[in-house]
């Protein structure tokens, strides 16, 4: 393997332990779905994942992780709109 080749693997498992280490904290309670940590670990882990399968062919798992990461971003905007919104009383 040259010296791509394993970063590439490296990206790849270090974004598999991101999301599950993002999972494992949003099952226990210590993330909400909706914060900015929980949201931007899965939009790492999917960019990761993004690299590693685009590189190794894998497009169906690529594109999933896209749409994973789009989601995320997604949910981020959502998250900043409603945190600047003033609460009307």
């Amino acid at each position: 393997m040259d010296a791509l080749g394993l970063a590439i693997e490296v990206i790849g498992w270090s974004a598999a332990v991101v999301i599950l280490v993002a999972y494992v904290l949003l099952s226990l309670g210590k993330l909400e779905a909706r914060s900015y940590l929980y949201q931007w670990m899965n939009v790492i882990g999917a960019a990761g994942f993004i690299l590693n399968s685009g590189y190794n062919g894998a497009i169906p798992s690529a594109v999933l992780n896209v749409i994973w990461a789009g989601i995320g971003l997604f949910t981020i905007g959502i998250v900043w709109r409603a945190r600047r919104t003033p609460l009307v009383h």
